[in-house]
């Protein structure tokens, strides 16, 4: 393999012969079910994906959100979304949730049988009268028509997210609701002007989610790893068609 692909990068890169543990963002699992061929390249052989550009936008929604929710919890009062949609929930103060929320720290669950640490950075935790933990996801886009659902064959990673991060949360000894929220805030463009200020319509969307994939989904991740084959590309995967176009014309 090594006359084929020289590794771009050395941090975090999958090696079968070393012992220590080593991480898998939730990410990457959505990489693997997308595609176990980009998977084996970009974590075995050290080259990624070509990476897009960053949405800083999106990242100053999720920032601002935080806080508006993290005043709330503060004061030990409900949010008003959560009084519109007639949610019977709460922000909680959980004692690690500043942890969770860090990039590249998140929740952390050890799978032994596979020497795997999976982990993700979560945005938010409601608890509800159950004292059950609900997962929440801030999500920020700007569409012309109303965000009342998220069933769309694209938006399945936006899925997998929630019960990665639900999987996570019940691995640390979390009782967790199966009903996750996306709050999503949608930009509207029918306004007169600008006048330095984007305006939001957002939406408070359910989901009942099921983890029940996320333990196969490792252990068929670590099959990938410590194998010396590279997987076969998927069909519907636009990164190996390229590469194979790329080859076609190069010979």
């Amino acid at each position: 393999m090594s006359q084929y692909y020289t590794p771009k990068r050395t941090k975090n890169i999958f090696n079968p012969s070393d012992d220590k543990p080593f991480k898998l963002s939730r990410s990457k699992i959505d990489l693997f079910l997308e595609c176990p061929r980009c998977f084996y390249i970009d974590r075995r052989l050290g080259v990624g994906r070509v990476p897009g550009f960053p949405f800083n936008l999106n990242s100053a929604v999720d920032t601002l959100l935080k806080k508006e929710f993290d005043y709330y919890r503060a004061h030990e009062q409900n949010h008003p979304l959560l009084e519109k949609y007639n949610i019977n929930a709460r922000p909680v103060a959980h004692k690690d949730l500043d942890t969770w929320r860090q990039n590249f720290v998140g929740i952390q669950f050890f799978h032994e049988p596979t020497n795997l640490i999976i982990f993700g950075a979560i945005d938010d935790l409601w608890i509800n009268p159950e004292e059950e933990y609900i997962v929440v996801d801030y999500k920020s886009t700007s569409k012309k028509e109303k965000i009342t659902r998220l069933d769309l064959d694209w938006q399945i990673g936006y899925r997998r997210q929630m019960e990665v991060y639900q999987w996570l949360l019940r691995k640390n000894g979390c009782s967790v609701s199966n009903t996750g929220y996306f709050v999503y805030c949608n930009g509207q463009t029918n306004r007169e002007m600008f006048q330095g200020k984007l305006e939001f319509d957002i939406t408070v969307i359910p989901y009942e989610g099921d983890d029940s994939w996320v333990e196969k989904t490792i252990k068929e991740i670590n099959s990938c790893l410590i194998s010396s084959k590279i997987p076969d590309a998927k069909d519907d995967c636009d990164f190996c068609a390229y590469r194979t176009a790329i080859d076609k014309v190069c010979v």
